[in-house]
């Protein structure tokens, strides 16, 4: 290893080591490695602004690869050391270990689901011909990789149940290569579609070939980190190269927007719509395939609305009338329909209307309009008929919430999952004809965390500019309120996500310790329709940060916990929250986790997946953008020697959509300032990516960093 990054000393481990549970050893900062400085200097419309670590974005650099090295060197010596670690990882290797099962697609009278027994790396492919039938087995990624690397990242059977297409991922990557799989033999056929991201697998009726976004070849020393531009949309006919792929529909003047394909139940109609980046408003075209056992491929693709005014999700279609999901003259969302050919939207009919409460899923199922809302967070599924009469509540098994629906126009039924901070999520069949849910389970389930002594509240508090926000305080039953216990609070807000109430075997092990986990449903996500998602994006994402610091003087004025027991995380745009939040309120906080965080908000838009939120964030070639998104960037923000919380970072080698150039700088400067002895850490994992790590990786890095909150809080 070179020079330039020495290894910790070992005296000081040796002395952390001997004081261990003492508070001065707590305080003992790491020797980290030495981070040269270069003298960058860009000038955003005559402001300097200085990237000394720029050096730190070449992920093909061998210098990069030894300061990783050094420093996850000097972390995992410091984990070593917090005795939490073992104990973590044990209890969650234990809660883990029990069959979770995805929301299943009944396709050709075929169930199709994925399943993880407990503790493998990646969920395998299955189906059954019917609920209670035996599963078979049917793709499992676990063989394709020795270490789990290697994802199923998409699956479709075809409309006639002959073939199976899907994505495999290599190291998580979002980019996919997509094969079949022919059903009726269990065999893997020839097809092999490369260069697919961000795509769905969308099938002709005829079950001879699928629609598909593909996107050019990158540079081959830019594979993970080159801009994802100009995606087109392709056909591929099973049983030919993906050379000779049909184009159907390409945006060249539209370079930085993402194409997605879609084919009705029926196979009559293709939609494409066009969002820009992750702005959920869209433009919305259509094709009429005509007869669908013999599809039109090149039938002419025709706009039903290209002002990108509002969000219009196709739902499915009865006929000719087609039923759609929007925002037009509805924040909160409506359902319209359209009698196509008639794609005037002054002609649309309101199905179901807009309320109060924001419609955050909605599919057709059967003959029913089947709509998920949430009233305070909290779901409720509820089914209208064509004319949008209501005709049934869906009786949910408690408070909490739906996290994914699954059905289909010519089938009368509805699967579901639900799930709380305290119940695991359990999938369910919903029954038209008897109006009844019951579970689907291929494997039973093994109860291992006891829920009984703990509860969940919901409280509201007034944010920095008087907006009443919600939030979950999962804790033990009747805990004192005296400002001493080691508390997590957690947010996103962002991209029109919902922070919806979920169950972690990370949580269960932290309340087991004694902890308390509060969720706060900040602006930016879409808990109150899209006024909750605008109020905190573009120039007004500062109320973001300012929800999530007011969450905590909420947790500390109440006395759940105090400044020395609190703790902030994050993952993703929820890592850019934990990092701004940590840098504008340091005295809150005893720790922070930012994981795979959004850190240099002035360059991400050159990385990858980061040209596709410059609708959410703004970009710094804008001056008008620019001027706020300095004001909050992490990497530009932090002020030399202030006592910043203990803080741990993560982040992966293959994380092609928030490059890990934002971590290591972010770590790197943070290091560099800090003004106490709390530490500044980050941990690099290898062979995975953003999403999609494999369970003993998963398990590992979340023991690592829930230890690391424990022991910094004051957790024994």
């Amino acid at each position: 290893m070179s020079s330039r990054y020495p290894l910790q000393r070992p005296s000081l481990f040796l002395a952390l080591s001997l004081c261990i549970g003492t508070a001065a050893c707590a305080r003992q900062a790491p020797d980290y490695p030495v981070t040269r400085k270069d003298t960058v200097v860009d000038d955003y419309f005559g402001t300097q602004v200085a990237d000394p670590y720029r050096w730190l974005e070449d992920q093909n650099s061998p210098e990069v690869a030894q300061w990783v090295e050094a420093e996850n060197a000097v972390t995992f010596a410091y984990l070593d050391k917090i005795p939490l670690r073992n104990t973590f990882r044990e209890r969650l290797t234990e809660l883990w270990n029990t069959p979770t099962v995805t929301v299943p697609s009944r396709v050709s009278g075929r169930l199709f689901y994925r399943m993880n027994s407990g503790l493998q790396n990646q969920s395998v492919l299955y189906d059954q011909t019917e609920v209670g039938a035996e599963p078979t087995q049917l793709i499992d990624p676990n063989t394709l990789s020795p270490d789990g690397s290697v994802d199923l990242a998409s699956f479709s059977p075809s409309p006639d149940g002959r073939y199976l297409a899907y994505g495999m991922s290599v190291g998580g990557s979002d980019w996919e290569e997509l094969h079949v799989h022919d059903l009726a033999n269990s065999q893997a056929l020839a097809d092999t579609v490369h260069w697919v991201k961000y795509s769905g697998i969308a099938w002709t009726k005829d079950g001879a070939g699928f629609f598909y976004t593909r996107f050019p070849t990158p540079p081959a020393d830019q594979v993970l980190t080159a801009a994802a531009l100009n995606g087109k949309i392709f056909y591929h006919a099973v049983g030919t190269p993906d050379s000779e792929d049909r184009l159907v529909y390409q945006r060249p003047d539209l370079p930085d927007w993402y194409e997605g394909a879609a084919v009705t139940d029926d196979g009559r109609f293709l939609f494409i719509t066009l969002n820009h980046g992750t702005d959920p408003e869209n433009l919305l075209f259509y094709a009429d395939l005509g007869n669908p056992m013999h599809p039109t491929i090149g039938a002419p693709v025709r706009p039903v609305n290209t002002s990108n005014d509002a969000e219009y999700a196709v739902l499915g279609n009865i006929g000719s009338t087609v039923f759609i999901q929007t925002t037009k003259d509805a924040p909160n969302r409506r359902i319209i329909s359209l009698a196509l050919p008639d794609t005037s939207l002054a002609h649309a009919k309101t199905v179901v209307p807009e309320t109060k409460n924001s419609i955050v899923a909605s599919l057709l199922a059967g003959d029913r309009i089947v709509v998920q809302t949430l009233e305070d967070v909290q779901s409720h599924v509820r089914m209208y008929d064509a004319g949008g009469t209501l005709v049934a509540e869906v009786a949910l098994p408690g408070v909490g919430a739906v996290q994914g629906m699954r059905g289909h126009a010519d089938q009368p039924e509805l699967f579901y999952s639900f799930t709380s901070y305290l119940a695991p999520t359990t999938v369910y069949r919903y029954d038209f004809a008897t109006g009844e849910s019951s579970e689907f389970s291929p494997l039973p389930r093994n109860e291992l965390f006891d829920a009984t002594p703990y509860e969940t509240r919901q409280v509201f508090y007034e944010s920095k500019d008087g907006t009443r926000v919600p939030m979950f305080i999962t804790a033990k039953k009747g805990v004192t309120l005296d400002g001493s216990h080691p508390t997590i609070l957690y947010a996103y807000g962002g991209f029109d996500i919902p922070t919806l109430p979920s169950f972690s075997p990370t949580v269960a092990a932290w309340l087991e310790h004694g902890g308390i986990y509060a969720v706060a449903n900040i602006r930016g996500g879409s808990e109150y329709g899209e006024a909750w998602h605008h109020d905190g994006r573009l120039d007004k994402k500062q109320n973001v940060f300012d929800d999530f610091a007011w969450a905590a003087k909420y947790l500390i004025a109440e006395k759940y916990t105090s400044p020395e027991h609190l703790a902030i995380h994050g993952y993703s745009n929820g890592g850019l929250l934990v990092g701004a939040t940590e840098e504008q309120h340091p005295e809150l906080f005893a720790a922070a986790y930012a994981g795979a965080g959004v850190m240099d908000m002035l360059r991400y838009q050159k990385f990858s997946a980061g040209v596709g939120w410059v609708p959410e964030y703004g970009s710094s070639d804008n001056e008008d953008q620019f001027q706020y998104l300095i004001k909050f960037s992490p990497v530009q923000n932090v002020k030399q020697g202030t006592c910043y919380p203990a803080t741990i970072v993560t982040t992966a080698d293959h994380d092609d959509r928030v490059v890990p150039g934002h971590s290591y700088k972010f770590t790197a400067a943070m290091q560099a300032a800090q003004g106490c002895d709390r530490p500044v850490l980050i941990r690099v994992e290898t062979k995975t990516s953003h999403g999609y790590m494999p369970t003993d990786k998963r398990i590992a890095q979340l023991a690592d960093v829930w230890a690391f909150t424990g022991w910094e809080t004051g957790m024994r």
